[in-house]
């Protein structure tokens, strides 16, 4: 039994949205996914760190969670900012009863465990220039909310943290959500979302006591990192 992550799938059997057209390592991205998905076992289980599925509902994106289910063993699913799909997790859990998926969780307001360690996460949030400047104070408190309620269920259990949007970058820290990490004892924290020339701007290793990596596919080389 391992413990693999990874983020930014971007599948698009559901969406005519290839990553491929943006070059570099996105070029045939599919088939280097299936490569590196191979690394999986069918007792392993996987968490999938946003940015799962380019489609734009859940019907829509059917094609993508096959691509999903046939990943062996248990998959944690993570809400990333281009996840159009994402609904409420009780209409997830019947899209799945109808197409036959299985071993699919999402981690949202709460947290999941493998073996005594909690999984605890959520899309988090990241400055984005195009938004006049300012941050949307709603979405914001809404995510620090959610982070806080998946650390908080946790307890006093071990905690490693999955966010889509990584808490810190060269320039940026997001003090807030770097407040829970602390408050809450987190020790490893993972994240995706930086692509191609953004991968500079990543922050990793220890910072005041956290791990940070970033694992978007395109920087481990669309191969899921063992972490346990």
């Amino acid at each position: 039994m391992a413990l693999y992550a990874m983020g930014d799938l971007h599948l698009c059997l559901g969406a005519d949205k290839p990553m491929d057209i943006f070059g570099g390592a996105w070029v045939g991205y599919m088939d280097k996914l299936r490569q590196g998905l191979s690394v999986i076992g069918p007792d392993d289980t996987t968490v999938l760190m946003g940015d799962i599925s380019w489609a734009l509902g859940l019907e829509a994106a059917a094609a993508d969670f096959a691509f999903v289910n046939e990943i062996p063993g248990r998959k944690i699913l993570l809400k990333g900012n281009h996840d159009y799909w994402w609904s409420t997790a009780n209409k997830f859990q019947k899209f799945c009863e109808a197409h036959g998926f299985t071993n699919l969780e999402l981690l949202h307001n709460n947290c999941l465990y493998y073996e005594d360690v909690a999984l605890c996460g959520s899309r988090g949030w990241f400055f984005e220039e195009d938004n006049g400047g300012t941050h949307n104070e709603k979405v914001y408190n809404r995510e620090v909310l959610r982070l806080e309620a998946s650390l908080k269920a946790a307890g006093e259990k071990e905690k490693l943290c999955f966010l889509h949007y990584p808490p810190l970058y060269r320039g940026y820290r997001c003090p807030e959500i770097l407040a829970l990490l602390h408050r809450y004892g987190v020790r490893t924290c993972c994240y995706g979302h930086l692509h191609g020339p953004s991968h500079r701007l990543a922050v990793e290793g220890e910072v005041d006591g956290i791990v940070y990596r970033l694992l978007a596919a395109d920087y481990v080389n669309f191969t899921p990192q063992k972490l346990r």
